[in-house]
This record gives C-alpha cells, structure tokens and sequence, in this order.
C-alpha cells in the first residue's frame, strides 16, 4: 500500500470492499488483493461507519500546527517571513532559501531547533515545494511594473476597445546550435551523452500574439535592425483590418528614428508601446520563444538550412493551435493580460 499513491489507495480499497460486499471472504480478499487481514478489518469498520467516503484518502500527514514544535500562528509567521523576504533581508545571506536557512530562522524566531530533514518535511506541509526560481533583473523597477500592469495596461486595453482595436504582444528570439541542449533521463553518476553538431550557426525570428489566439511570425536571415522590423510591420499590416496597437521591449531597433517616423505616418493603422525596462516575463511572447526553444532541444540539427525548417514548423503548429496560443496568456505572470480585445 505505501508504493501506492493517496488516490490509488483509496481505489484498492474501494475495490476491495465491493468484492467483500458482493460476498468474497477477508481470506480470498487477502489472497487476491495481496493486502493484510488488519487492512481489511480496518477498511470494513470505516465503510460500515462512513460508508464509500469512509474509505477515501484525505490529506496525509497532520494538519498544520498539529504535533509539531511550532504552534499554528508560529508556523504562519515562518510561512510569512519567507514569502516577504529573502534571506539576505534578514542577515542570512544570499537570495535563496534553503532548509538549512530555515532552521536557522526557526531557531531564532521561536528558539526551536530542527533538522534539515524534519524542516523539509514542515516546509511540505506548508505548501512548499524546492523550485527554480523566475530570474528578475535587479535593475528592473518595481513600480514601473506595477504602473504598466495596474494602470498602463489596462487604459491600453480600454482605448483598443474603444477603437475596436487588436492588442499584439511582440519579441524577436535567436537561437544558436550550441545553444541546443536539454534534459534527459540517465543513471545516477552516469552523464548520458548526446551528439550534437560542432558548427556553430543561428538565426533570429520575430512573432506577435494575441489575446483572440492570432500568431504571426516572420524568420529573420539578416540581423535584426530598424529596416527588418518595419518590413515585418509592414506584412503584419496587411494581416489585420483594424488597428494594431503593438507592445514590445526597448530593443534599439525598435526606438529607432526610422522606425518613428514609419509609424508616424500610420499613426492611425498601427501604435508602439514600450514594456518596462528589465521586464521580460511581462511579455506574454517570451513564452513563445521559450516553448521553441524547448522544441529544437530535442531535435537532431546538423546545419542552418535544418534549423530553419524546424523554426518554422514550430510557429506554423502554433499558428493553428489558438487555445495553445492563449495559455501563454495564462502564466503568472501574464495573466493581467488575459481580458480579450
């Protein structure tokens, strides 16, 4: 029973009692089912008091503050401290919290002491988990985030209604063979090897994305300035009827004086606007170039010509998947763009 899952126990269990209920004897329950007489006896004093639901899994473990060295409200200050700060803000050192760090926190909050271990334990029941971290920039403004999410995003979105306008989210990506490298499953010790090709090459493309689920993409041969962007303006012109309000990052390429006037003249077809510096993960199309970014990882490529085939099969299959389209708008922190324009 213990390889098994909380939700596979409760099937065997489930399943154990309709065949005694249909009149199979705890001897050949035990036989056929493999399981214990006390496990038996146990599960038909829980059926005859709750009936099924007495025999689901429920939550293991103890309840929060339950037999543990720390009382509930202590164990909400700990879950507190760690979310609101990170370990360099309370002498600690360093940005990431370890359970070593924990302890030591424990200790000198509330004088109770743990080991690694048991701390790994309390920190599960509190609902963490070990994870890898989101990179943020440390030269990333948080009000200027806050701004664009809470009050420059949404007057965009007010006005694109207004005007019966479409919303694109925009970003250019490069991918390099050396840069092709995943994960994969080997024996503890023994790094598995892939072969991969020792030339170096690459190239860059540039898509937008909307909350309706439209992807469009261009493949870029030359490298990315003013002249390639506002040819790949152009084409997405041609694309949509009504007006384009555009959101990109501060590339140079797309500030550029050519690339204003350009627009300029089109004022009233197509608007730039400009995310927060250091703020990519607002932008809902770097997900976009992660997710190709994973998809090449695991293809053989031996030269540019195969590279660029596999780029644009990536986006042609995205193009035709609008609900996979619109997760990108569902990550964390994307999901303030979520409103359908």
């Amino acid at each position: 029973m213990r390889r098994l899952s909380p939700q596979q126990q409760e099937a065997l269990r489930k399943r154990v009692m309709a065949a005694v209920r249909d009149g199979m004897s705890t001897a050949d329950a035990v036989r056929v089912f493999g399981v214990s007489r006390g496990s038996v006896r146990n599960w038909k004093a829980r059926f005859d008091t709750g009936g099924a639901a007495g025999l689901s899994s429920g939550t293991p473990g103890r309840s929060l503050g339950e037999q543990t060295k720390l009382s509930a409200s202590e164990a909400e200050a700990l879950v507190g401290s760690i979310v609101e700060y990170e370990p360099d803000a309370l002498n600690l050192g360093g940005k990431l919290w370890t359970r070593r760090k924990v302890c030591v926190l424990a200790e000198r909050l509330f004088g109770v002491s743990f080991t690694e271990q048991g701390m790994g334990k309390l920190l599960r029941r509190m609902g963490f988990s070990f994870q890898r971290p989101d990179k943020r920039a440390i030269e990333a403004d948080p009000e200027a985030m806050r701004e664009w999410v809470e009050e420059t995003y949404p007057t965009l979105r007010e006005q694109a209604r207004a005007e019966g306008a479409v919303i694109l989210f925009g970003d250019q990506v490069g991918v390099r063979s050396d840069q092709l490298a995943g994960r994969t499953w080997g024996r503890k010790g023994q790094t598995p090897t892939v072969a991969r090709t020792g030339n170096r090459f690459g190239l860059s493309a540039m898509s937008t994305i909307s909350t309706r689920g439209d992807l469009h993409f261009t493949v870029l041969r030359d490298r990315f300035n003013a002249e390639v962007f506002i040819a790949f303006l152009d084409r997405l012109l041609g694309q949509f009827e009504e007006k384009i309000h555009l959101v990109v990052d501060g590339h140079s390429a797309h500030r550029a004086k050519q690339v204003r006037e350009w627009i300029a003249k089109r004022s009233d077809r197509i608007e730039l606007h400009f995310l927060p510096a250091y703020a990519p993960h607002l932008n809902p199309d770097e997900l976009v170039n992660a997710d190709l970014k994973r998809t090449l990882a695991d293809q053989v490529i031996t030269d540019r010509v195969q590279m660029e085939r596999a780029v644009r099969a990536f986006f042609h299959r995205v193009q035709k998947l609008p609900a996979h389209v619109l997760g990108y708008f569902q990550a964390p922190h994307t999901k303030y763009t979520s409103s359908t324009i």
